[in-house]
């Protein structure tokens, strides 16, 4: 078919009016995400960054920058807005500066009450396995918080900003475990052999006393002393049900071992008192000067080869 001789200038004409009315479009569209995104934009324009807070708290800061939360420099969240550094704790500082320093316009740990702090700290820390259980801990429900045995700034033991070493941190609190540990026989936690978030999480635990567990679930004692935990085709039955604690101090003792009593015979009896009565009393007669059970009884823990713990 012959074409017309005006249908190309009219179809390059065309062509161009497309062109321009996409582009307008587009630069309409552009207006109008810069419009949606201006919320985001006025969120960001609060936040100064650390080298701001660095020019009137440079002591604080270097002291800061030595620490683990230094990493939360680089930490961003949000849409693109960066919450990093000193305002991840303290919240946005552009009002803070431009009000000359006013502390009432940025958040100021020591102006807020423990369980509010607390609950600041835990708004990173709060997914964290060891600190998962902290509002259920012993700690949490005797008005301790956070700040009482950690600083962001100024911590002595800096692998976790604990305001004073292990184990005198506790020892502030916890007078009558330093009076245990001070004992003849003792865990050496003074000693600095052990120490005492080896048995306890202080953030808290499932378990009373906020004491950690293995993995499957038995006493953190066996962590040190495997060789008791078995399992054995003779246990014995406390070591299961009430643990280590029913015939052992954790802390510290003034009987070998830490034994709950001096004399291993009175320590057995509290339970093998009477012959023929579960459990089974003791066939000797012990006004007689015998010597301690475990004497032959050896393997009281639990037994693959007796069931009255012979070997």
């Amino acid at each position: 078919m012959p074409s017309h001789p005006r249908t190309i200038p009219v179809l390059l004409s065309s062509l161009f009016c497309l062109s321009a009315a996409v582009g307008l479009a587009q630069q309409a569209g552009g207006k109008s995400a810069q419009a949606v995104g201006a919320p985001a934009s006025a969120e960001a324009s609060k936040y100064v960054g650390s080298d701001t807070c660095k020019t009137c708290h440079e002591e604080i800061y270097t002291a800061w920058a030595k620490t683990p939360h230094w990493k939360m420099t680089y930490m961003k969240e949000g849409a693109g807005v960066a919450h990093s550094g000193c305002e991840s704790c303290h919240g946005p500082g552009a009002d803070h500066v431009a009000g000359g320093g006013d502390k009432s316009k940025i958040y100021i740990f020591k102006d807020h009450s423990r369980e509010e702090t607390s609950a600041r700290c835990l708004t990173c820390h709060g997914e964290k396995q060891m600190q998962s259980h902290f509002a259920e801990s012993s700690h949490a429900s005797s008005a301790v918080g956070c700040l009482d045995c950690h600083s962001p700034h100024h911590a002595e033991e800096k692998q976790h900003l604990l305001v004073q070493s292990q184990p005198q941190l506790c020892y502030g609190c916890h007078t009558s475990a330093k009076a245990d540990f001070a004992k003849p026989y003792h865990h050496r936690v003074n000693e600095g052999l052990v120490q005492c978030n080896d048995c306890h999480n202080p953030h808290g635990t499932g378990t009373v006393r906020q004491l950690n567990t293995l993995a499957s679930g038995d006493a953190v004692c066996y962590k040190c002393h495997a060789d008791k935990q078995g399992p054995f085709v003779y246990e014995h039955v406390p070591v299961k049900t009430e643990g280590c604690s029913s015939c052992h101090t954790p802390h510290g003792s003034t009987n070998p071992r830490l034994l709950k009593v001096s004399l291993v015979n009175m320590l057995c009896l509290q339970c093998h008192t009477f012959p023929g009565l579960s459990p089974a009393g003791p066939v000797h007669n012990q006004s007689a000067k015998y010597q301690a059970c475990t004497m032959c009884h050896s393997q009281i823990h639990g037994s693959n080869f007796s069931d009255v713990f012979f070997k």
